[in-house]
């Protein structure tokens, strides 16, 4: 049986933005932490007496290579107990501990229909995972389209690499939203003014059978763009899957 708890030291950290950190932590065991890319961890923080309200989930950011390290990219939340314990507290060495990874969000072993990866913030976690894993392991695959929003332009996550995996798969499109961005950026992916959703109502407005939209964000995100594909737009439910937070 799979362990059910891992012990883990916290081996890496680095700023991705201005409110955002990327940690990574080592398992040091012979038995492989295995996981699908899009899964996450629930971990036991030291943030509160009660056990249950010490556990906080974190999807890996990082595709599946039998390392044994996890890496998770965690934004500040003002008054959060968790993000401050990370942003304030969690240092080289730091222990954490961990449940074995869980959950469904993940690509079918045989991905036949075009994918629409559509997320805010540290939404991207999981399918940053998605599409490394996608690369390393040369899986087949249609057209890609990642939507990522964010507020300003510093806040925009894994930048260098999204214009890497562009080069590396030229499937791969790349679609920036920035909300509050007074003067937008020129890229070499597309940047507009605003959020997400006009960007998939564009680019998907005639309803095809196969694509499928893949949503990871806060949950007003989520419950306005599952309303749009469904109800504005006319997709089939069984085409839209999508993971929460907060």
């Amino acid at each position: 049986m799979a362990k059910k708890w891992y012990d883990s030291k916290v081996i890496k950290i680095t700023d991705e933005s201005p409110t955002t950190k990327r940690f990574w932590v080592k398992v040091e065991s012979d038995k492989i932490v295995d996981f699908k890319a899009g899964q996450f961890v629930t971990m036991d923080l030291p943030i509160s007496e009660k056990r249950t309200q010490r556990w906080r989930s974190y999807s890996i950011a990082n595709a599946p290579d039998q390392s044994n390290i996890l890496e998770f990219c965690i934004v500040l939340l003002e008054g959060g107990a968790a993000t401050t314990y990370f942003f304030n507290e969690v240092e080289i060495g730091t222990e954490i501990k961990f449940k074995k990874p869980a959950g469904g969000f993940y690509l079918p072993e045989k991905i036949e229909t075009d994918l629409v990866l559509i997320c805010t913030g540290t939404g991207v976690a999981p399918f940053r995972s998605m599409l490394w894993d996608i690369y390393n392991n040369k899986i087949p695959h249609k057209n890609i389209h990642l939507i990522f929003g964010t507020r300003y332009a510093n806040g925009v996550l894994y930048e260098n690499e999204m214009e890497e995996l562009m080069e590396k798969m030229p499937e791969l499109k790349y679609s920036v939203a920035l909300s509050r961005e007074e003067h937008l950026p020129e890229k070499k992916y597309e940047v507009v003014k605003g959020y997400v959703h006009p960007i998939y109502q564009k680019h998907f407005e005639t309803v095809r059978a196969d694509v499928n939209f893949w949503i990871c964000g806060w949950s007003n995100m989520i419950d306005e763009a599952v309303a749009k594909l469904m109800l504005e737009m006319g997709y089939d439910k069984g085409q839209i899957h999508y993971e929460l937070y907060g």
